[in-house]
């Protein structure tokens, strides 16, 4: 089966000679020296002030909340993973649903006003499939009603806006390094900012609140990335530009060949996608499932990245319906998109969708993307 990615591993010597390095050491955890190495060396790549290894994306987004003293309850996007919201949920913090705009696929800073509560306190939003938000108006709701802007950045790695990291935008934003991301360091995740005292407050929620080994400053959690997981993420960051690069080569030839004949997200101005996926969206619902179908019985497995809207979840009501999250949302398939992905293979997911379209173009239509 052809999945919707598969998990980059890097080069197996270089992960052994950190492996050897490891047991040599006997250091396992507890912010140990290829732990530190990799702060250091994504702080570099990315172009970001301050960056705190968690163990997962999930962690990385309660610490977040925490760091910055969220309350009460928070705008947020009804088409994203479920753990943007229910992050919010666990940390006691509302979350509120604005809907997206229907082009970005991202929360539509339009909507934020007008669903604003006297508790609110923040924005969380998503760079959404690594678009990146709009992120200039959304600061600029932010500042007018005081409110504190997070990121959940969980595909938004390499992704930029205004020629710098994306990541450089908001209070803090969140990235997850689980093993489905283009980079990754098997599970982990990390949160980014520019403001020194909210990394600091995120290191000590991180390691249990202790500051040294005689003092506990204050309530925290064990979020530390092990050094295993470390010579991953390691491993695969020296080999990020063979990954970007062969990602947009297969983004390019989906768009070539199928921008037409289905809805394509639109990148946000100004910014440059990361191809950390490449979703389409079917005219409705019953087009989307027999699209599916079609290419399952071709052993091609897509997925259906965002469903249900996060604003149907019982759990989360109760909540004002965001119809263009709805809509999305049935209608949303992701393809196969991962460096070695077979090119005949990616022939084949193209003439599957398009027959299922528009039959009598797929053949021509393939025939000008090769």
């Amino acid at each position: 089966m052809i999945n919707v990615t598969k998990s980059y591993m890097g080069n197996i010597k270089k992960f052994k000679a950190y492996v050897d390095s490891i047991y040599a050491s006997r250091w396992l955890t507890n912010h140990g020296p290829l732990s530190c190495e990799l702060e250091e060396r994504l702080k570099d790549y990315l172009g970001v002030r301050h960056i705190i290894l968690t163990n997962n994306g999930t962690l990385a987004l309660q610490i977040a909340y925490r760091a910055l003293g969220l309350s009460g309850s928070a705008i947020t996007t009804p088409f994203s993973f479920i753990a943007t919201s229910s992050t919010l949920q666990w940390e006691k913090i509302r979350p509120v649903f604005a809907d997206i705009d229907p082009r970005t696929w991202n929360l539509d800073p339009e909507q934020i006003s007008r669903n604003l509560c006297a508790d609110t306190s923040a924005i969380v939003a998503t760079h959404v499939f690594g678009n990146p938000c709009a992120v200039e108006r959304i600061q600029q709701v932010a500042r007018a009603h005081n409110l504190k802007v997070v990121y959940d950045g969980a595909h938004a790695f390499a992704a930029r806006h205004a020629g710098q990291s994306v990541l450089n935008w908001g209070d803090a934003t969140t990235l997850s390094f689980h093993a489905t991301k283009l980079f990754h360091t098997i599970e982990g995740g990390a949160i980014v900012t520019n403001d020194a005292d909210v990394a600091e407050r995120a290191r000590l929620l991180g390691n249990f609140g202790i500051a040294d080994f005689e003092t506990i400053e204050g309530l925290g959690i064990n979020a530390k990335l092990n050094e295993f997981s470390a010579a991953m993420g390691l491993c695969i960051l020296d080999d990020m530009d063979l990954i970007l690069e062969q990602r947009a080569d297969i983004a390019h030839r989906y768009t070539q060949a199928l921008g037409g004949h289905m809805d394509l997200q639109q990148a946000s101005e100004l910014s440059e996608v990361n191809h950390s996926y490449f979703p389409v969206a079917l005219r409705d619902n019953a087009h989307m499932l027999s699209a599916r179908a079609a290419l399952q019985a071709h052993d091609i497995n897509p997925r259906r990245y965002f469903y249900p809207s996060l604003d149907t979840v019982d759990y989360l009501q109760p909540q004002a319906p965001q119809p263009h999250s709805q809509s999305l949302s049935q209608r949303i398939l992701c393809l196969p998109i991962y460096p070695g992905l077979p090119r005949e293979v990616q022939d084949r997911i193209v003439e599957t969708l398009l027959s299922e379209s528009e039959p009598a173009s797929a053949h021509a239509t393939l025939a000008k993307v090769v």
